[in-house]
This record gives structure tokens, sequence and C-alpha cells, in this order.
């Protein structure tokens, strides 16, 4: 089944493929609209960040953002076919293993494109326009400078140019990384407190964590795990002490 399913994406014409991926990219925006609301209510009296009106800015961003990505996406769908990208469609337990090691090198790698976005002369160019929207919601993971969104999108490009990875690796990272990065614009947040004492579990990225950011500028620049910013310094002194602290307004 998986074979016959690779086999018909290779075999496929591009008036197919295009708006088929179009398709999973508009998906994906609504499925984060729809299910983060939904986290937000569940959640409502542990909002981290004020409860602001959605901006038509943050719609337009949004949308540019789907067109974007599909952009990126139908670029890795090209290398693949023309095998510059390489990937292994088996089975294996180390197949599963990659959706980790994908986590810990594009974790690494956007934190140093994130560090790199925050430079003076960068900053005002690429990642201002996030930082508009001090306090994150569902839509405002999509509200991003079109030339930092391709960025995010060629840096993952590169990865799989590089690294030989597996469909199930790759498959796994993406939704995990959709649900990062969902998780890091909730506005509240949905772990117990308890989260930041435990051994294992402190090292992962929370709802305050990136709230902070968008609050603190120069700190918390990782996205799926804390280790980068523990190991060079850049982690906020307010965090894990301000976790889940409730904001009214």
């Amino acid at each position: 089944m998986f074979e016959s399913v690779l086999n018909w994406l290779m075999q496929a014409s591009w008036k197919i493929v295009i708006p088929l991926l179009l398709l999973l990219n508009v998906v994906i925006l609504l499925s984060c609209i729809v299910v983060g609301n939904k986290i937000v209510q569940w959640f409502y009296k542990r909002r981290i960040a004020a409860l602001i009106t959605t901006r038509p800015s943050e719609v337009f961003l949004a949308l540019l953002s789907v067109i974007l990505n599909t952009a990126v996406t139908v670029l890795g769908y090209y290398l693949w076919k023309n095998g510059v990208i390489v990937l292994s469609t088996s089975f294996g337990f180390f197949d599963w293993i990659d959706i980790l090691i994908l986590l810990l090198i594009m974790d690494f790698a956007m934190y140093v494109f994130h560090r790199f976005a925050h430079l003076r002369f960068i900053y005002p160019l690429i990642h201002r326009t996030h930082h508009r929207y001090e306090d994150p919601r569902p839509i405002t993971l999509f509200a991003l400078n079109p030339l930092e969104n391709l960025g995010f999108g060629l840096l993952w490009i590169i990865v799989l140019t590089i690294y030989p990875a597996s469909w199930i690796g790759i498959s796994g990272y993406l939704f995990l990384n959709v649900v990062f990065g969902l998780i890091g614009h909730l506005g509240v947040e949905p772990f117990p407190n308890s989260w930041v004492k435990h051994p294992i579990l402190k090292w992962i990225s929370t709802s305050t964590y990136h709230a902070q950011h968008h609050q603190q500028e120069h700190y918390n620049y990782g996205f799926y795990t804390i280790i980068w910013d523990r190991l060079f310094g850049t982690l906020s002194p307010k965090y894990p002490s301000d976790f889940g602290n409730t904001k009214n307004g």
C-alpha cells in the first residue's frame, strides 16, 4: 500500500501534485486554528497571554504562509522526484528513531537561524513581523514575514538533501513540527505546573516558554526543546518560576 502511494506520487503530473499539496497546507492551517481554539477554550483559565482580537494582518500573513509552505513542499517534491533528496521506505526500528534525529537536528538548526534573525541588522527585515504579535494565539503560528517563512522552509530542504531520512521519520517530524508550533502559540498553558520539575519533560518546550519569547525577545530561541537555550545561556530567568502564570485581559 505504502509503496504504491509513493509510486503514484513519483509518476503524478504537476496538475495533480500542486493542488494536492496546496490543499494539504490549507488543511494544516485550518486544523491548527480549529484544534488550537478548542484547546484555548478548554484551558481558558490558564491564559498566559492577553486575549485580543485577531488582526487582519495575521489573516493575510497566514494565507500567504500557506502559499509559501506549498512552494517549499513543491520544491521538496521536485528534489525527491529527481533523486536529490533520497528517502528510505523501510519500516525498521531505526526508521522510527529518525523522528527523534530530525527533531534534534532541526531544533538546533532552527535555534541558530532564530538567533541569526534577531541580529540587529537582520531583525527588522525578517523577524520583527512575527514579534508584532506579543500575545500569541493559534493563527499567530502562521503570521511570519515571507522571508522568514522561506528561510525555515529552505532550512528543512537543506537538511533533507544532506541527511537521508526515512518516510517514517519525515512524516513523524512534520506532524510533531505542527504540534509543537501550535503548542507554542496557544496563549494558554495546557501542561501542569509539575511539567518543569520533571527530569525529562522539563527539557521539552511549552506554551509558556514560547510566549515568554514573544514578550522577552532575547530569550527562549528554541522550538522543540530548551536544550540549546540552557547550553548557550539564553533561557529566560523567569522560566520556570513563571511557568503557567495566568494573565488577565
